[in-house]
């Protein structure tokens, strides 16, 4: 029997709680895949995968501060990545004119190079991963997680 954060639950349990475990569960499983596949074959981790990511969106770059908010994680975070990242020569730094404390970042032409390759294997096994579920199937199951997201956040208020 395969034993991961489902089996946590009883069928006694509250239908929140057993649904709770299932997201975790899968989101542990296909993170864990891809955390893996990164690091195989690009000797690369999820984090600094994520931080070219928001990069990659933004080509004219983005603030230190803002790539932090974005990525939910702490400016140390972002700082530690950005330096080895610069180190490689993927990113490029430059200090705000307007605003000598602000730091922007963006990918360099290497970096948006190694990025676009890792996005496309990225993009690869991810289809790989849904190939055994029907498309009607995985667009259902976006509408449900939309609906679940609006209810958390309003959850919240």
């Amino acid at each position: 029997m395969q034993h991961d954060l489902e089996t946590r639950a009883a069928t006694i349990d509250h239908s929140e709680l057993r649904l709770w475990l299932r997201l975790l569960t899968c989101t542990s499983l296909i993170e864990n895949r891809i955390r893996n596949y990164l690091r195989v074959q690009f000797d690369c981790t999820l984090p600094r995968f994520d931080l070219m990511a928001q990069l990659a969106k933004e080509p004219q770059g983005m603030r230190m501060g803002d790539l932090s908010a974005r990525l939910m994680v702490s400016n140390g975070n972002v700082t530690t990545i950005a330096n080895q990242l610069e180190k490689e020569g993927l990113i490029l730094r430059k200090v705000s004119s307007e605003d000598r404390r602000s730091t922007f970042l963006r990918l360099s032409a290497k970096g948006r190079r190694q990025f676009d390759q890792m996005a496309s294997a990225h993009e690869a096994w991810l289809q790989d991963m849904f190939s055994d579920m029907p498309k009607s199937n995985q667009k259902d199951l976006y509408t449900l997680l939309a609906d679940l997201k609006q209810a958390a956040l309003t959850s919240q208020q």
